[in-house]
């Protein structure tokens, strides 16, 4: 149980790097060649890349939480895998009212053991559902909003998640 303890902590710290902006906080979640999937657009197979673009990005909100809930996680020796739901409240008063966007989704983390302890390897994270004002998310009239939304009965069926594999 010690192992699942670990990597739940671990990916709660992900929460706190991100709402407090700690990006040197990656190092300690993510391996230095982690693969991220954040749906179009957004996928980086570097950590200095993507610790830069979540930095740039998230430097437009004023504040942001993120909650992350209902882990499940399974060990196998030196690999794990785990599914987390998350809940994202992003808040930019330079957008308009209301100056929130809501989102909630989830994360698909294979997880490795180094000298350092557990590090997300590889992460997918869908959004299901967002509700607000999606300028938050725009930092320029220019750009539209479009984000892909996700089923996770049909990511299951597909079989894309990771943790339902055998």
């Amino acid at each position: 149980m010690a192992d699942r303890e670990d990597i739940v902590e671990l990916l709660n710290l992900y929460g706190l790097a991100m709402d407090t902006r700690r990006w040197s906080l990656f190092d300690r979640i993510f391996t230095p060649d982690c693969a991220v999937d954040y749906g179009p657009g957004s996928c980086w197979d570097a950590l200095g890349a993507f610790k830069d673009a979540f930095g740039a990005f998230h430097a437009l909100f004023d504040a942001t939480q993120h909650v992350m809930s209902n882990h499940l996680v399974r060990v196998e020796g030196n690999r794990a895998f785990s599914m987390t739901y998350g809940q994202w409240r992003l808040i930019r008063h330079a957008a308009g009212e209301p100056p929130v966007w809501d989102g909630s989704g989830y994360y698909d983390d294979e997880l490795v053991r180094t000298e350092q302890g557990w590090r997300i390897a590889r992460r997918t994270c869908r959004v299901i559902y967002w509700t607000g004002n999606p300028r938050v998310q725009t930092p320029s009239e220019d750009l539209e909003f479009k984000l892909d939304l996700a089923a996770l009965h049909k990511e299951a069926e597909a079989g894309n998640i990771g943790l339902l594999k055998p």
